[in-house]
């Protein structure tokens, strides 16, 4: 990409689509295009038509999403299965009848089999059930991978989608009804130690094995792609796509000891520390999710950022940064 090429990033408010405007930034790109909710209904195909004719993008990063953790997957699947759905197929088709050079699509590694065996491969997608807590939303995102390797495959267009593992960072959700475990865990703990009542309520019973992968190194890995590879480098036999994580995992009870040490850091001099209840009625989700990262590595990208050095960022961005609290 030129550094003046106009790059459109769909879904710039959100936590990877802001991550990747600021990626982008800091690399010398200066002709970035984006627009609000209110500005572009992503829902509605003849504003996306006419936006795309009239702004002609010439590289796109399709990071718009309904997004939500397994509460909000589970009692709003329509949404889900829907608004993604749309978004994705509406983005995308404009972007083909445009003539957009590049398109850069942000799945997600729900869309594997729950059972799939680990580290997950991409070659494992559609081999088996998907877990049901969210299969809405992983359908969705099968959906728009597929449309992506469709298109490249008959109108010659060069589409690339990317499968990121769980996602946290700057600008995260913190609502507790529907956020993810990491920026819920940063919310929990922080008012257990400001109310002063010191014991913290965690669905499940810790034991799922998770990955976890920070918004700023996901920006980095997409830009890199877009600006060296094209789709036929990440041509597998499922789609055209690649797996992005940093190939690490632990538990979320060793998610929530480290959340909360980094938490209550500052008042371990007064012997304070924060007493885990789990609830096993509530579900775990996949006992395990860990990307097989391998072709991402052998294209030339590593993840950077660990799970201790990403909860401080947090923590940090949480107390100080601009959140949706």
């Amino acid at each position: 990409m030129e550094k003046n090429a106009k790059i459109y990033v769909a879904g710039h408010r959100g936590l990877v689509g802001g991550s990747i405007v600021r990626c982008l930034k800091e690399k010398g790109y200066t002709n970035i295009i984006t627009r609000t909710h209110k500005e572009l209904d992503l829902l509605n195909q003849a504003a996306v038509n006419e936006f795309f004719a009239t702004e002609k993008p010439e590289y796109v990063f399709l990071a718009a999403a309904h997004v939500g953790g397994i509460g909000a997957n589970s009692t709003y699947p329509a949404d889900f299965i829907y608004q993604n759905m749309v978004i994705g197929f509406n983005v995308v088709e404009a972007a083909r009848v445009n003539g957009v050079k590049k398109l850069m699509n942000l799945g997600s590694t729900c869309i594997y089999p729950k059972m799939a065996e680990q580290p997950i491969k991409e070659e494992s997608l559609l081999t088996g059930p998907l877990e049901p807590t969210n299969d809405a939303y992983a359908l969705a995102k099968i959906s728009v991978i597929k449309l992506c390797t469709a298109y490249n495959k008959q109108h010659g267009t060069n589409f690339l989608s990317v499968m990121p593992t769980n996602l946290y960072g700057l600008g995260d959700n913190y609502e507790l009804q529907g956020s993810h475990v990491f920026p819920a865990m940063i919310r929990k703990f922080h008012e257990a130690k400001a109310s002063g009542e010191d014991v913290v309520h965690l669905w499940g019973d810790g034991s799922p094995l998770r990955e976890f992968l920070y918004a700023g190194d996901l920006a980095d890995a997409v830009v890199y792609l877009m600006e060296n590879k094209n789709a036929e480098d990440l041509r597998t036999p499922t789609g055209d796509f690649v797996n992005v994580g940093t190939g690490r995992e632990c538990t979320i009870k060793e998610l929530a000891e480290t959340v909360e040490d980094v938490v209550y850091a500052d008042v371990r001099k007064d012997g304070r520390r924060c007493r885990m209840e789990w609830d096993p009625s509530k579900p775990n989700g996949t006992p395990r999710k860990l990307c097989d990262v391998t072709r991402l590595n052998a294209l030339g990208w590593k993840a950077k950022v660990d799970v201790r050095e990403g909860v401080e960022i947090s923590y940090d961005d949480f107390l100080h940064g601009d959140v949706r609290k």
